[in-house]
């Protein structure tokens, strides 16, 4: 699609759009999300999306990136991150190195200078060069806003940042500009399209959620599912697609530590495909189980029940089946 002349955002022009861009760069979209999607870009505002991990939250941002050929432009949360490694930082290293090339010229640049008040007249310019965008070093929030066509920031997992940060970054978001005391204030060329995720480590303040759009993204009914998994993976056949989609959702309706997420579904449709597997059945299902579930006690939680999953995912009443408890919201 053309983009605009001034931004990387034309094709975002309707819900329809959205969803049919996505899907060409393999992310499967729902009109939930892609209304999301437009809503941030129509209304300048953050979309913060909450869910298990690995159902797709990250990808989106990066989705979007390939989608409109957008830098993405990443900030990965942490506890103790702060305003210095977000947004700006001095080059101290290359100020340390002027430093020097100045005091070895000191003699040469005050020359001619014969009291105190006009030496310090004479170095009071290079404090301002000390001081300059030369020496600043741009972090990933005001990297995103100074790209002249645009950006897709991600903020990932901002439950496991500080509350003091959750606050400084609610009102650099607020009008997507920053103020450097030494520069003044700088503007977004373009506004980014923000992504914020969540894997609800801890409860984010309310006022976050109010500045942003909110959006759920769960795990996929069974037609969702095999739709990422063909877009993800070359060569799969629609009667072993089937019946590995079904058989990991009746993995996530049992009681165990970490449901499969979508990642994992792909990594292990991958895995049967290298393993020459044209049919689910029990003696590569233990062998690959390692591949879908991360922990041992989830392995041994669900190695009695596996002769009977199998049956049921290969099985001609199991076709279509949704995993109760994750219905599609749209």
């Amino acid at each position: 699609m053309a983009k605009d002349k001034k931004t990387g955002y034309e094709p975002l022009t309707s819900i329809e759009a959205i969803t049919a861009g996505l899907g060409e760069v393999g992310y499967i979209s729902t009109a939930q999300i892609s209304t999301a999607v437009f809503l941030a870009h129509g209304l300048r505002k953050p979309i913060l999306i909450e869910g298990p991990a690995g159902v797709g939250k990250t990808d989106l941002a990066a989705s979007l990136g390939r989608w409109l050929d957008l830098p993405l432009i990443r900030l990965q949360c942490y506890e103790g991150l702060d305003e210095g490694k977000a947004l700006y930082e001095w080059k101290y290293g290359k100020q340390l190195l002027y430093t020097q090339i100045l005091k070895e010229k000191l003699n040469e640049l005050l020359g001619g200078a014969d009291t105190l008040a006009k030496s310090l007249e004479k170095l009071s310019g290079f404090e301002d060069l000390f001081f300059s965008p030369q020496f600043l070093e741009a972090r990933p929030l005001l990297n995103a806003m100074q790209q002249k066509q645009g950006s897709v920031l991600l903020i990932d997992e901002i439950d496991k940042s500080d509350e003091a940060f959750e606050a400084f970054l609610l009102e650099v978001l607020s009008d997507y500009q920053v103020t450097v005391p030494e520069i003044g204030t700088i503007r977004a060329n373009v506004p980014p399209i923000v992504i914020l995720t969540s894997n609800n480590v801890r409860e984010l303040g309310d006022a976050l959620k109010r500045r942003c759009l909110h959006l759920h993204i769960g795990f996929p009914d069974h037609e969702r599912e095999q739709r990422i998994v063909r877009a993800r993976v070359d060569g799969i056949s629609d009667s072993l697609l089937g019946q590995l989609v079904r058989f990991v959702q009746s993995v996530r309706e049992t009681d165990i530590k970490k449901r499969p997420s979508i990642a994992e579904t792909v990594d292990w449709a991958r895995t049967l495909i290298l393993l020459h597997a044209t049919s689910l059945e029990e003696d590569f299902v233990r062998d690959t189980l390692n591949v879908l579930l991360k922990h041992e006690s989830d392995i041994a939680a669900i190695s009695p029940s596996i002769p009977k999953m199998v049956r049921e995912a290969t099985g001609p009443d199991a076709r279509g089946r949704l995993a109760s408890g994750y219905p599609d919201q749209n």
